[in-house]
Formats: C-alpha cells, structure tokens, sequence
C-alpha cells in the first residue's frame, strides 16, 4: 500500500531544505542510540521500523513474520518521511541501509523533493558487534528483537559498507 500526498510541494515564496539522515550499519553498531542523538540535536523525526513492526504487531514475532513486516513498514516510513521533508523538517531514517545501492536510492529520493541527505555510517567491526550483541540480547532494549549469533554473522557477511568514494563525499558522517 502507498500513500500519496496531494500538497508535495512547499508553499510558493517559502523555502524550505530539510535533510534526510540514512543511518547506515549493523544490528548492535548502535543505529538507533545515534538516531535518537540526531533527534534530539537536530528536533528531527526519527522513524525506527523495529518500534512501528512492534506497535503493530508486538514483539512475540517469528523470523519470517519480522521479515515479511519489514519491507511494507519500511515503505509506509519513506511515504512519511517524504511528506515531512518537503514540509521542511528533517528526517532520521533508521534503516541499516546495508547496500550501497538503497543509499543511493534514497539520497536519490531525498535530492528528488529537494532535500539535502547525509549519510552516518557506524563502522563496527564483528567482534565489537558479538560482544554488544550479547549485552543486548542479555537486558532487550524496549522496541527491539531477539537476534541470534548466526543471523548477526550472516548479516555481518551480507553487509555492504560505503566505499572509499562514497564515504569521500561531504554529507557522509563516520561514527
């Protein structure tokens, strides 16, 4: 399902530049704790898959159910992230962004309204994300999910970082 805004656009006269953050990084790298540091710093709008599958449907998800959520939720999140951009707030979307190519994709659709983009990428190699991974899994942070060991490694091996080009330009932040 999309939804479609009819007032896409800024009043004439009025300028407004919002910026999207595409938070970019593993489960356990500390997206969301970044995200909500943005948030507060930036009075942005973050929007977080996990807490919004979670209000929908609760946490007693199975793997497949989680994983056919995702996708539709996440679609329903840019929907309104495109509508509050043009409106001139910024945005956090607290997605992973594991691939170069959905970086593109959604810097792409931010230019597309008008929109500045930046990049924050949380760069954590394995072993650091194992030992968090346990901390977290250990106490599970409200609006999270149970992840086990050999989906994180699997996820680890799946995961595209920026690349040296990608990461040379001026709106990528390191974390």
């Amino acid at each position: 399902m999309t939804f479609l805004f009819r007032n896409t656009r800024p009043r004439s006269g009025v300028k407004t530049i919002a910026t999207l953050h595409l938070i970019c990084g593993l489960p356990c790298a500390g997206k969301t704790t970044l995200a909500k540091q943005i948030e507060q710093e930036r009075s942005a709008l973050r929007l977080t898959p996990d807490e919004w599958i979670i209000r929908l449907f609760g946490n007693d998800l199975s793997l497949e159910a989680l994983d056919a959520a995702r996708d539709p939720i996440e679609a329903v999140l840019w929907d309104l992230a495109a509508r509050i951009l043009v409106l001139g707030i910024d945005v956090i979307l607290d997605f992973g962004f594991w691939s170069r190519s959905e970086r593109e994709d959604f810097r792409a659709r931010a230019a597309q309204l008008g929109a500045r983009s930046e990049l924050h990428f949380l760069d954590v190699h394995e072993d650091a994300l194992l030992k968090r991974w346990a901390t977290r899994n250990a106490d599970l942070p409200s609006g999270t999910f149970q992840i086990d060991e050999v989906r994180l490694r699997r996820w680890c091996r799946l995961f595209e970082p920026p690349s040296s080009d990608e990461l040379e330009s001026p709106e990528i932040i390191r974390s």
